[in-house]
């Protein structure tokens, strides 16, 4: 369990440095500065997470079932939160009307913020 969900937080760390170079680099030429700030708050928020993930991997303070529910509360969380809001902040330039998966963004956060919850609860209740 510790080995996968490093392995998640690993693939999204990379993913999320290689998201952030394009966002700095290749999308500012693309899209308008609000679309790059956007993309920038859905390249933080994996980032974060992927060390949220790290943390979880090496901690013993929680329970593997505890792991495994907080683990893909993040793991949906950041492909709805941060999905959601790359897809929204490129959506000039794919082509299509994608403003209806706006809805997942928060559904994302929420889910983000359960795992964080879940976090808080399980640390203590673990002698």
């Amino acid at each position: 369990m510790n080995r996968r969900i490093a392995i998640i937080a690993a693939l999204f760390g990379l993913t999320g440095v290689i998201l952030g170079a394009f966002g700095a680099h290749g999308l500012k030429k693309l899209v308008d500065v609000s679309a790059v700030s956007s993309f920038e708050t859905g390249v933080r928020y994996q980032l974060l997470h992927a060390l949220f993930l790290l943390f979880l991997s090496n901690t013993s303070l929680m329970l593997p079932h505890q792991k495994r529910i907080v683990l893909w509360l993040v793991m949906v969380g950041v492909l709805l939160f941060s999905g959601s809001i790359y897809l929204l902040a490129t959506n000039e330039l794919i082509g299509l009307d994608l403003r209806k998966i706006a809805l997942l963004t928060p559904v994302g956060g929420m889910m983000l913020i359960m795992a964080w919850t879940l976090l808080l609860v399980y640390l203590p209740s673990r002698k």
